[in-house]
């Protein structure tokens, strides 16, 4: 048995991004996880990361170019130079649950079951939601493994307020991921 402490935040969103990545780095450092895999629209979040884990591989995942406006991409040029120069690695990629089968929604109004899955999980949050996603994009690109334990961020709107503890896997492995721990996550 292990007991461990998961902090509910009241309220989400970007006013508890500090609060997580603090939680996430404490466990880090307790479990030995080297990979933290973070969630950022304008790199805001993601500059606040490689700054916390500055001893640790860390993966910044945005959203898709296109996902505001046809061919925008949110993170910002400033931002990404930042991450950068501070080691951090940044994916930008197909969203593992609104590919293709958002396509067919917004064509023919109906779900797929990439966009179903993303509703089931949001069931327990957002960021949780996120967290999970981010965690097969990251490992389908390679910049994580499936055999090593991450630490995956998430957020609300902006900001981060989940912190995950997963065991990754490949999207077409979904059902191997496994969520292992809830650091953190709106109540």
């Amino acid at each position: 048995m292990m007991e461990i402490q998961s902090v509910y935040f009241t309220e989400s969103g970007s006013a508890n991004t500090e609060k997580t990545l603090g939680i996430a780095r404490k466990r880090a450092e307790q479990l030995g996880i080297r990979t933290i895999v973070v969630a950022s629209t304008s790199g805001e979040t993601g500059v606040k990361a490689v700054n916390v884990f500055a001893n640790r591989k860390v993966v910044i995942v945005t959203h898709t170019t296109g996902f505001q406006a046809p061919d925008a991409q949110e993170l910002t040029p400033e931002n990404r130079a930042k991450i950068l120069e501070r080691g951090g690695i940044i994916l930008t990629a197909t969203h593992a649950f609104g590919g293709v089968g958002r396509a067919v929604r917004r064509k023919f109004n109906t779900y797929q079951v990439d966009e179903i899955i993303a509703q089931t999980l949001r069931v327990f949050g957002q960021g949780t939601k996120v967290a999970c996603e981010i965690a097969l994009m990251a490992a389908d690109a390679g910049l994580i493994r499936t055999d090593e334990e991450v630490i995956s961020i998430g957020g609300t709107g902006t900001g981060a307020d989940t912190a995950l503890v997963i065991k990754p896997a490949h999207t077409q492995d979904f059902f191997e991921l496994k969520v292992k721990e809830v650091l953190c996550k709106p109540r």
